[in-house]
C-alpha cells in the first residue's frame, strides 16, 4: 500500500513541483492579502461610524493586508520548499 499525501481543497501538497509551491504560495498571499484589507475595511468604517473619527481607509492596506499577505506568502514558501525538498530528497 502507498503512503498517501495530504490534500489541501483538492490539490495534492506532497506532489507539487518548485514552480507550482511558488505559484500555490503566492496565490495564497493574494488572498490573505485581500481577505485582511476587507477585514479592515470593515473596522475602519465601523469605528469612523461610531466615534465619528476619521481614520484613513490606506491603514488597511499598509498595515493590515500589506503585513498579513508578506506573512502568508513567507508561511507558505517555507512549508511548501520543505514539502518539495524532502520530496526531492525522498527520490535520490
Amino acid at each position: 500500500m502507498e503512503k498517501s499525501e495530504g490534500n489541501l481543497f483538492g490539490i495534492p501538497m506532497g506532489d507539487l513541483g518548485f514552480f507550482s509551491s511558488l505559484v500555490v504560495g503566492l496565490a495564497l498571499g493574494f488572498i490573505a492579502f485581500f481577505a485582511a484589507t476587507f477585514v479592515g475595511i470593515a473596522g475602519i468604517l465601523f469605528y469612523n461610524s461610531s466615534t465619528h473619527k476619521a481614520v484613513n481607509y490606506a491603514l488597511s492596506y499598509r498595515e493590515g493586508g500589506l503585513t498579513a499577505g508578506i506573512v502568508v506568502v513567507l508561511a507558505a514558501w517555507g512549508f511548501l520548499g520543505k514539502q518539495w525538498l524532502r520530496r526531492v530528497l525522498r527520490k535520490s
